[in-house]
């Protein structure tokens, strides 16, 4: 069963839309790869910032817990 073609709305060039291709529907695979790149740029932690930032998260939760719930006689 071949694919079907498309065509693609930047370049307005047809591709056969496969599945499992990265990207848009409606784009070619050359136009979608900027796409593709862009969310890979994520920045990437170690354990020691996450547990920093997980501590840090805590304090606020707890500080905010304080301010809410504190009885004052």
């Amino acid at each position: 069963m071949p694919f079907p073609i498309k065509v693609c709305v930047v370049c307005s060039e047809e591709f056969e839309l496969k599945p499992d291709k990265p990207g848009y529907a409606n784009r070619c695979p050359t136009c979608s790869e900027p796409d593709a790149a862009g969310s890979a740029g994520k920045l990437r932690m170690d354990a020691d910032e996450r547990k920093s930032i997980a501590e840090a998260n805590e304090a606020r939760r707890q500080a905010m817990k304080n301010l809410l719930y504190r009885k004052d006689s």
